[in-house]
Order: C-alpha cells, then structure tokens, then sequence
C-alpha cells in the first residue's frame, strides 16, 4: 500500500526527532525501519495473514504521534493499578514516573526504556529485534516510532518477588507505538501484566519481545480494555531457548478494531501455552493471529481461544501450529471455543498444522455455536428464569479462562469488568446454524464506513 507524502512527512519528521538522541545503532535502525514502513504500507486484507482485518482506516485517520502525554485523572489511573505489583504507567506512550513504582536493585533491571538506553545501552541492543520473526507494516511502524517501553531483564535463577504491571492510557486521538523488552536468563521467572485502557479514539500500536534463556519461566496476561472507537494493534514475541516455558492469557475486550499477533519459537523441550478470550460486541472487531513454531525436540504447546460474539461484533482467530523438521516428538494441540449470539454478529476462525516431522502429536478442534438449549432447559427447569440461565453459562464459559489467572487482584478486576457485560449481554433467539462466514471483506467495509462516520 504506498502511503500519501502528508502520512509519511509527519512521521518522518517524527523518526529524526527520536534518532536525534539516540545511539547511533539505534539510530539507523530506526531510519531503515521508517524506509520499510514507506515501501509497505499498513498491512491490506490482500495479504492472507490479514486477510480478514482491514487497516486502512487507520491511514485516513492519520493519527500524529503523541509529542507529550495529556491528563488523566490520578484516581482513575489508581483504580487500574493491581495490589502488590511493581508499576510502570505509560500515558499517551510516555512513562509517568511519579505513578510508577519500578525496581532497580541487584540482579533485577526494571526501568522504562528511556532510562534503560541511558544506563543498560548493551543489554537493550541484545533484546531489541531478536524475537520479532516477522517484518509487516506495524512492526516497522512501531520500530521507528517507539518511544516509551519498559526493559525486564532477570540475571540467572532470579524470581521476580511481584509481578510487573505496565498500565498503558490513551487520552488523545493519537499514535502512542511502545516497546517493551524482556529477557530472563537461565532458570529466571518473572510474571508481567500489559493492561490497555482508553478515555479517547487513539492509535495503540505496541510490540512486545521476550527473550528466555534455558529454563526460564514467564506468564504474561494482556488485558486490551480501550475506548470503543479506538484502535489497537500489538504483538507479542517470544524466543524460548531449551527447557523455557511461557504461558499467556489474552483478554481483547476493547477497540473498534484490535489486532494482536502472539508468535513463540520453542527449543527442545520447551512448554508454551496460549490461551485467551475475545469478547466482541456492538461494532466491535477483535482478530488473534497466534503462531507457535516447534524449531527443536520434545516440545509441548496448547492454545484455547474462546469468543463471544454479540451484536454486530466480530471475532477472528487464526492460529498456527508449525513443526520444522527434525522436531520430533513434538506434542501440540490447539482449540477454539465460539459462541455466536445475534445474527449480525460474525466468527471466522483458522486453524492450521505444518508439520514437516513424522514422530508427533497434534491436533485442532474448533466449534462455533450458540449456547446450549439442553443446559438451558435444564437450569430452566430448576426455577431460573431464562435470562439468568443465559447469564450463568456465559458466566461459566468465562470464568473458566479467569480462574485460570494465577494473581488473586488480578482475577477480581476482570471478574468486576465484565459484570456489567454479564448485565447487559444481548442474545437472539437463533434458530438457525450459522453459516460459514466469507473472506470478510463486506466486514470490513462496514468498519471502514463506521470509523468515517
């Protein structure tokens, strides 16, 4: 997609303006970043990984990239923080040092990426680039323009006492593209926690990497909560080195339009779980892009997505399960979970194996539907009202995903957000199967002419 000379000047001017104070490495990463971003574009549906999500609305928008932060009001900010964390809040992608709370001592570094460049130059430059593994139009994107983030670096067999909670707030229509960097050596664990939130249509675009030495161990939870006409795009990359384990839990519960890309790379006899949950109502659209790559032997992974559509929301997952050769006696398995309440609302979903090994385990299983009138008639037939059966196996389709969130203050904010959903979820009386949904492009449209009204 070539891009109009009054997108590209602003952000051009933009990249100097943070090349300016950069090193020099740094520097030119950026300018060769800008220079693919002008030769590809945003990504376009024509391109099959995003084949069913469209960002050309974004380049109409023409979001400026936020120079300085705006306001937000403190108790807002503080009714977002979890209990016994380690903070770091970005507003508008800058780092608010007197509502953060990092840590800095002995063999943890845990700063925003501003002070990280000043006092740790060597160890952002080992991070920075190693785990991305592809090379769209929001990457580069983000790697020009990034200008807050957060640097985690645990030396070996360090536990990270709390979890690490990166706040992110938009309160302009604008750009705020963040970079966060993760490394744990060896038999090192750390939990982090990105929450996104929004009092304003702006433009999230964030990337995240996690570099994990031999038998490190990371959880991170995501929870994308923004304003209903905002936009999010966001990846999560993961290198796992032999014997490493993650495990994220993905919460798309915000944006007019969300797009997350949530990519591993396992060594021998790693373990990596992805689960996560799309809740799409009113015009919403939320698209998971998950790829796990087996690159070594004896790997284990598992991905439950679930989603819920409603209204006139979308949901779109597409995962990847890849097996190099030579991986052998990979274990994989992968599912998603659909429910399907109106008839405006719409699910595609994508499964997909390439496996280039012949001593493995894998597996797939999607089903999308609506909720089940035998469990409904049952509940019904102990005195619960129709609207309350409904109520409580949503609930439960839900609270199995919570449950599995290991930090209490954790699952008791996401149990209070989405009560009110609970509250007013909208069902209709389906009394047809849905049918399979079509590359997506009429969806896509009626986003475009949503976000030009």
């Amino acid at each position: 997609m070539t891009l109009p000379a009054e997108v590209i000047e602003p952000l051009r001017r933009r990249t100097d303006v943070l090349a300016e104070n950069a090193p020099a490495w740094l520097a030119g990463l950026r300018r060769k970043a800008l220079e693919r971003f002008v030769a590809c574009g945003f990504p376009s549906p024509r391109e099959e990984e995003w084949r069913y999500t469209n960002a050309p609305p974004i380049e109409r928008k023409r979001f400026p990239v936020a120079a300085e932060s705006g306001h937000v009001d403190v108790a807002w900010v503080q009714q977002r923080l979890l209990a016994d964390c380690w903070h770091l809040v970005f507003i508008d992608g800058h780092f608010h040092r007197d509502l953060s709370h990092p840590a800095l001592a002995g063999d943890v570094i845990l700063c925003d990426l501003d002070a990280a460049l000043r006092r740790h130059p060597d160890q952002v430059s080992r991070i920075l680039g190693q785990a991305v593994d592809e090379d769209h139009g929001f990457i580069a994107y983000n790697t020009a323009l990034f200008h807050g983030g957060m640097l985690l670096w645990l030396e070996s067999g360090v536990e990270l006492e709390h979890p690490v909670q990166i706040l992110h707030i938009q309160t302009q229509p604008a750009a705020a593209p963040t970079r966060h960097l993760i490394r744990l050596e060896a038999g090192a664990r750390a939990t982090v926690i990105e929450s996104y939130a929004a009092v304003e249509a702006g433009l999230t675009a964030h990337v995240t990497e996690a570099v994990l030495a031999e038998n490190a161990t990371l959880d991170h939870v995501k929870i994308q909560e923004e304003h209903d006409r905002a936009f999010h795009f966001g990846g999560f990359y993961v290198d796992q080195a032999d014997g490493a384990r993650c495990r994220q839990i993905h919460f798309a519960l915000g944006a007019l339009l969300a797009r997350s890309d949530i990519h591993a790379r396992l060594g021998r006899g790693c373990e990596t779980r992805f689960d996560g949950l799309h809740w799409a109502d009113g015009r919403r659209h939320l698209d998971s892009h998950t790829r796990l790559v087996h690159a070594r032997p004896d790997g284990v992974s598992r991905e439950a997505y679930k989603a819920i559509a409603e209204q006139r929301g979308r949901s779109v997952f597409q995962g990847r399960i890849v097996v190099e050769p030579g991986a052998q006696r990979t274990d994989a398995a992968m599912n998603n979970r659909n429910l399907l309440l109106s008839d405006d609302a719409e699910i595609d979903t994508k499964p997909q194996l390439e496996i280039y090994a012949d001593d493995v385990k894998c597996a797939h299983g999607v089903t999308v539907g609506q909720l089940d009138p035998d469990a409904l008639f049952y509940l019904e037939t102990r005195g619960i009202d129709q609207a309350a059966a409904r109520q409580l196996l949503l609930y439960g389709f839900v609270n199995e995903l919570i449950e599995q969130v290991g930090i209490a203050p954790l699952r008791a904010y996401l149990h209070r957000q989405l009560d009110d959903r609970f509250n007013r979820i909208e069902i209709d009386d389906l009394s047809h199967s849905p049918a399979d949904s079509a590359a997506g492009a009429d969806r896509n449209d009626a986003i475009e002419r949503d976000e030009d009204t």
